[in-house]
């Protein structure tokens, strides 16, 4: 190829393409596809949620405006008049009172228990996995598998704590009726006090062992260490167990499992003392086919505990220490 032809040819120049409107391609923003992802992994959770708690309690609030009875089509409309009766009602504040009673005796015995049961397993013992075991086997019986043997162990005529009782030439003792059905009732939630101790046990480990070894070098003792370390340190998971163990408490079943006749009709002759508000549900739902009262009762107490809760967290927020101010982050 020639000079000239070279020059010819990168003279010539195609024809530009007719200019037309640029069609931008759709992109999918990395923010978009994270909100996608994250929607499509937790809608199982908002579906259940949005079924098994929600549609629930609105159902319940809309029986607790009616005397509905679970069985008969002729119920009608009474707006609040189930409150009004239930702030009158003599025995829903009774068993109110018995209920708080109750979380204020149960809840910290279990939290010292479980936080006691921690420290001992916390030291370099032999065999601590076996220990470790052993004492957290408790929490998971299911808590029907628990009342049962409960009430098998202090049944007053074949349980093994009169039968201990009688090695002794002490009479036969009625465990679960009063004075001391109240007591079965609390060591039942001692029974699961490995549940708190696995807990307190993470925040015990949790702790820089440099904070105790100065301490001690420093010539504090082991007392004075576990009060002014230990505990501060903990106190985010102590507060955690207080809410969980409120709650749970103001809603235990347990004198259910424990009752001598477990039939509805057999709940109104329970002991007075572990007469809980949650028992006074369950006769006013079965033994009474009173669905619309039982609904505002289980209502009330939702509110009860959702007071409850911002009291806790009030009443502690100048003694709970964070590693992490929570105010830091926003």
């Amino acid at each position: 190829m020639t000079v000239g032809q070279i020059t010819s040819v990168a003279g010539r120049h195609d024809p530009a393409p007719a200019a037309g409107p640029v069609v931008p391609r759709p992109r999918t923003s990395i923010a978009a596809r994270r909100h996608r992802a994250f929607y499509m992994f937790a809608s199982p959770w908002i579906i259940g949620f949005a079924l098994l708690t929600v549609a629930p309690m609105a159902y319940a609030l809309w029986l607790s405006f009616t005397t509905f009875d679970g069985i008969s089509p002729n119920w009608h409309y009474v707006g609040f008049g189930n409150y009004r009766e239930l702030f009158s009602d003599t025995q829903t504040w009774r068993s109110l009172g018995r209920t708080g009673l109750f979380a204020i005796t149960s809840v910290p015995l279990s939290i010292v228990a479980g936080l006691g049961l921690a420290v001992l397993v916390n030291r370099p013992l032999k065999a601590r996995g076996l220990f470790r075991t052993l004492l957290y086997l408790p929490a998971v019986v299911p808590p029907v598998g628990a009342g049962i043997a409960f009430k098998q162990l202090f049944d007053q005529n074949s349980g093994a704590a009169n039968g201990v009782l009688n090695l002794f030439g002490i009479d036969a003792l009625g465990w679960l009726a009063d004075p001391y059905a109240c007591y079965v009732l609390i060591m039942t939630v001692l029974w699961t006090a490995g549940n708190i101790m696995i807990i307190s046990l993470a925040g015990l480990q949790d702790i820089p062992r440099e904070l105790l070894e100065a301490a001690r070098i420093d010539g504090a003792s082991a007392w004075r260490s576990f009060r002014s370390i230990t505990v501060p340190l903990l106190s985010p998971v102590l507060l955690f167990q207080t809410v969980t163990g409120v709650i749970a408490s103001v809603q235990t079943i347990m004198p259910l499992l424990l009752a001598p006749d477990p039939t509805p009709a057999g709940i109104t002759a329970l002991p007075q003392s572990t007469y809980l508000y949650m028992m006074h549900v369950f006769a006013e739902y079965f033994a009474f086919g009173r669905y619309g009262y039982a609904s505002a009762l289980l209502w009330v107490l939702f509110v009860l505990i959702l007071v409850a809760t911002g009291v806790i967290f009030k009443a502690t927020s100048g003694v709970v220490f964070y590693n992490v101010d929570p105010e830091a982050k926003k």
